[in-house]
C-alpha cells in the first residue's frame, strides 16, 4: 500500500472472545482489499476479508500412499466453442482420447489422449494449420516416445516453420498453442501464448501453464535482451502475447534466433494422482473475465451434479458471456475419472474459534480508510 512520508505504524491489540491477544502489529496483517473484479470479497462486520472466489477452506486432506500409486486415469472430455462477441470465430481446438493410430511406435501406454486449444488472430490459417499437423509431428519425431518433452518442443518448431512455407496461406496470421499429453500417468502440458491450463485438485485451482504476456517480467526481460519493444502492454506496438506460432510478418525469417516474438513452449509435466480430478483448457477470452479458481469450483460443482464433462464446458462459456466476455470462448473439460468428484472431508487444525472484538473492528476500518 503507499503510505505518506510522515505516516507512523500504529501498534493494537486485537482480542478474541476469550480476551487473548491475537494481532500486533496491524501494519504487517492489513492489506487494502484488492481491486482484481475476479475476487469476491468476503465482509464479515464491515470488515474485508480477501478471499480467491467461492474458494473452499481445505487445511488438510488425508491420503493413502497405496491408493495413490494404483491410480489408473480413465480420460474423459467435453468441449464448447462459441464466436461470442467477435465478428469472426478464430479458436480451433482437438481432442483425442487414442492416439494410438498416429503413432507408429510399437508400444504405446494406455490410456494416451491429446487435447489442445489454439486461439488465433489476424486470421484463422495459423490455428487451423496448428491443429491439424501438431499431433502428427509429436508422434512422428524420433524422440517419441522416449524423450517425450524434447518430441514437443521440437514439433512446435516444426509446425511453425511449416505453417511459414504453406504458400497457400496467410503466414502473417498467428495464433496461440497449448496443449495437454496424457500417457498413463504422466501428464505434459506444453504452452505458447495467454491460454492457459489449470488443474482440479481436490477442489484447489493448480495452474499448469503461465500467461505469456509482454508485461510479465520473464518475458520483458526476454524481449528487452532481443532488442524488442513493448508499447501499452504489446511486443513491438504489434500483439498481446510474447508467445506464439505464425505471425512471420514480425518473425521475419526461419532460422531468427533474435526475434522477440518466440514459438519455443514452456513445458509443465505432473504424476496424476487420484486427487487430480479434472483439467480446464481455456482460451483467455475465459480467463479474462474468470479466475482460475472460480472455474475449478464451478466444475466441481456442475460435475458433482450430473457428472458430464460437456455440461461443465458449455457453463463455463455461457458464465463467461455473462460475465461480458469480449472474446472467442474455446474451453475443454477433461477428466480423469468415471466418478464425479467425492465430497471434501474437512480437517481443522484449529482447537479454538476465534472472532474479532468490536473495538478491534474499529480499528481495522479507521486504518482502512486511512490508506483508501
Amino acid at each position: 500500500m503507499a503510505l505518506g512520508t510522515n505516516f507512523k505504524p500504529q501498534i493494537a491489540t486485537l482480542l478474541d472472545q476469550n480476551g487473548e491477544r491475537i494481532i500486533g502489529d496491524l501494519n504487517h496483517n492489513i492489506r487494502k482489499p484488492p481491486k482484481d473484479h475476479s475476487i469476491i470479497r468476503h465482509c464479515s462486520s464491515n470488515v474485508w476479508l480477501a478471499k480467491s472466489e467461492l474458494d473452499i477452506g481445505i487445511e488438510d486432506l488425508k491420503a493413502n500412499p497405496e491408493e495413490k500409486s494404483k491410480f489408473s486415469p480413465t480420460l474423459r472430455f467435453g468441449s464448447c466453442s462459441e464466436k461470442g462477441p467477435k465478428q469472426f470465430m478464430e479458436d480451433e481446438f482437438i481432442c483425442v482420447d487414442i492416439i494410438h493410430e498416429y503413432s507408429s511406435a510399437a508400444t504405446m501406454p494406455s490410456p494416451a489422449g491429446f487435447y489442445g486449444v489454439f486461439d488465433g488472430h489476424g486470421g484463422i490459417d495459423a490455428a487451423s494449420f496448428t491443429k491439424i499437423n501438431i499431433l502428427k509431428l509429436i508422434v512422428e519425431d524420433s524422440h517419441f516416445p522416449s524423450n517425450i518433452k524434447k518430441a514437443i518442443k521440437s514439433a512446435f518448431v516444426k509446425v511453425d516453420h511449416a505453417f511459414a512455407d504453406a504458400t497457400s496461406l496467410d503466414s502473417s496470421s498467428g495464433t496461440t498453442a497449448i496443449v495437454a499429453l496424457i500417457l498413463e500417468r504422466d501428464l505434459i502440458v506444453a504452452n505458447v501464448g495467454d491460454s492457459r491450463a489449470v488443474m482440479g485438485k481436490r477442489g484447489k485451482a493448480i495452474e499448469l501453464s503461465k500467461d505469456h504476456k509482454p508485461n510479465s517480467t520473464s518475458e520483458r526481460l526476454r524481449i528487452e535482451k532481443l532488442g524488442g519493444v513493448i508499447y501499452d502492454g504489446y511486443l513491438n506496438g504489434q500483439l498481446s502475447v510474447a508467445r506464439a506460432l505464425g505471425d512471420w510478418h514480425i518473425k521475419g525469417y526461419k532460422g531468427n534466433s533474435m526475434c522477440p516474438l518466440s514459438s519455443e513452449p514452456e513445458l509443465e509435466e505432473v504424476v496424476l494422482t487420484e486427487e487430480d480430478e479434472f483439467l480446464i483448457m481455456g482460451c483467455d477470452g475465459l480467463w479474462d473475465v474468470m479466475s482460475s479458481q472460480y472455474a475449478v469450483t464451478m466444475v466441481r460443482k456442475e460435475l458433482m451434479k450430473h457428472n458430464d464433462p460437456m455440461e461443465c464446458a458449455r457453463a463455463l462459456v455461457s458464465e463467461a458471456l455473462q460475465r461480458n466476455a469480449c472474446d472467442n470462448l474455446t474451453v475443454l473439460v477433461i477428466c480423469f475419472s468415471m466418478d464425479p468428484p467425492p465430497k471434501i472431508e474437512i480437517i481443522s487444525r484449529l482447537h479454538k474459534r476465534r472472532s474479532i472484538s468490536a473495538e478491534a473492528i474499529d480499528v481495522l476500518k479507521g486504518l482502512i480508510n486511512a490508506t483508501t
